[in-house]
């Protein structure tokens, strides 16, 4: 099978087809990024009758072409641009780099199996993915719109107005003023237009949180079953996701959600560190997670939090270690959902089994009795992994982390 690279950019795609065993072009072809492009793009390619897609980025520059592609029944996967600089710097050495190379090179990725990754065409993790993001770019403004408000009411009332303020405090307070002056009218006026201002993100709030939990009970989630997940953080967790299978274990999850300690080890010596990288939001939804279980004194993570508490470790050290334990149960619990949509009528999609990206949940000593099953041996003998999503140590003993049992 040919795999076709593709080196994305704003205004034109560079594609080079390589041929499989030599890794040799056989030939590219250089487009603008517009639908007659496209259109020309897949004619170069309709003479390879077995062929697969490399693209590099393909969320970022690529994603219209991504998208295109397996509108059309394309088989597509997307490369890491650190992948392909890689190879390039291996293979062809001296530096050198223009779009060919770097098209050739992410073909090359696919070819040798290493951190290309399939792409599958968007569904309801997607949507819940939008809807997170338009809830936090509403809440961030509806912040702003707060702290002028704050900034302005300083200047009319003595002492300023409270911590805790509502839209119908602050009003509250502008209609007992009598302003003294145009100053103090031109502030009492820009206050009461923040007052709507305010009012109308809340109701926009109200409303993209009302559609994630419809969105959330169409794709049939448990995440809100567990505690300390409601349904703005089962929104950021999907949706940030994506498919759960493309992870090839819970490991490789929370490496990608930056809670799994990173090893640095030379010789005799080995230390694990904080780790820096990952996908923030996710990390900031298992951190907002960790917070709510801890302060929920029956729950298993606030026991799991005592006993690291009881054996000397810190605050931080002990919500580090419940934060990569948290990663395990939202992967699993992910899993089994696709697992259950993929297997009965009516799943969403993406969910088939033949299109998984990963295989079996694997024992760890993180084990938890009450994780999902495993799906059967004869089903999980079909799925080969397509993506080597390198996993990491589940939680060292430096960071008293194993031992832990069931957080929910």
């Amino acid at each position: 099978m040919v795999v076709i690279g593709v080196d994305p950019h704003k205004r034109t795609h560079t594609a080079s087809a390589l041929e499989p065993g030599t890794h040799r072009v056989l030939d590219s072809i250089e487009i603008e990024a517009t639908l007659a492009g496209y259109r020309r793009l897949l004619r170069w390619a309709s003479r390879f009758d077995q062929r697969r897609w490399a693209v590099e980025g393909a969320r970022g520059f690529g994603r219209h072409l991504t998208g295109w592609l397996l509108a059309r029944g394309e088989l597509v996967h997307d490369v890491p641009s650190t992948a392909t600089a890689r190879v390039r710097e291996l293979s062809r050495g001296g530096r050198r780099k223009n779009d060919v190379i770097d098209a050739a090179s992410a073909a090359s990725v696919a070819l040798l199996a290493g951190d290309a990754n399939p792409v599958r065409g968007e569904d309801l993790t997607t949507v819940l993915g939008l809807l997170d993001e338009r809830r936090a770019n509403l809440v961030a403004q509806r912040t702003r719109s707060v702290n002028q408000l704050h900034a302005l009411l300083r200047d009319l009332v003595p002492g300023g107005a409270r911590n805790a303020l509502t839209a119908a405090a602050a009003a509250k307070v502008l209609a007992g003023l009598r302003p003294a002056g145009p100053v103090e009218a031109t502030r009492k006026a820009i206050a009461r237009d923040l007052v709507a201002e305010v009012r109308d993100l809340h109701a926009r709030i109200k409303k993209v949180t009302a559609e994630m939990l419809h969105v959330l009970a169409e794709h049939g989630t448990r995440l809100t079953e567990l505690d300390g997940v409601g349904p703005v953080v089962a929104a950021r967790l999907l949706g940030r996701t994506g498919h759960a299978r493309r992870f090839a274990s819970a490991s490789a999850f929370a490496n990608y959600a930056g809670v799994a300690p990173v090893e640095v080890a030379s010789a005799q010596k080995a230390r694990h560190r904080l780790p820096r990288g990952g996908d923030r939001q996710l990390n900031l939804a298992l951190h907002v997670v960790a917070l709510t279980q801890v302060r929920m004194r029956a729950s298993a993570g606030r026991g799991y939090y005592d006993r690291k508490i009881g054996e000397g470790k810190t605050h931080n050290e002990a919500m580090r270690c419940l934060k990569r334990r948290l990663a395990d149960r939202v992967w699993r619990t992910m899993i089994a959902d696709e697992w259950r949509a993929g297997a009965g009528p009516g799943g969403h999609s993406g969910a088939a089994l033949s299109s998984s990206a990963a295989g079996s949940t694997p024992n760890t000593s993180s084990s938890d009795s009450h994780f999902p099953d495993p799906p059967p041996l004869s089903l999980r003998l079909q799925i080969q992994p397509l993506d080597r999503h390198r996993g990491t140590p589940a939680c060292p003993e430096s960071l008293g982390c194993p031992g832990f049992r069931g957080v929910g």
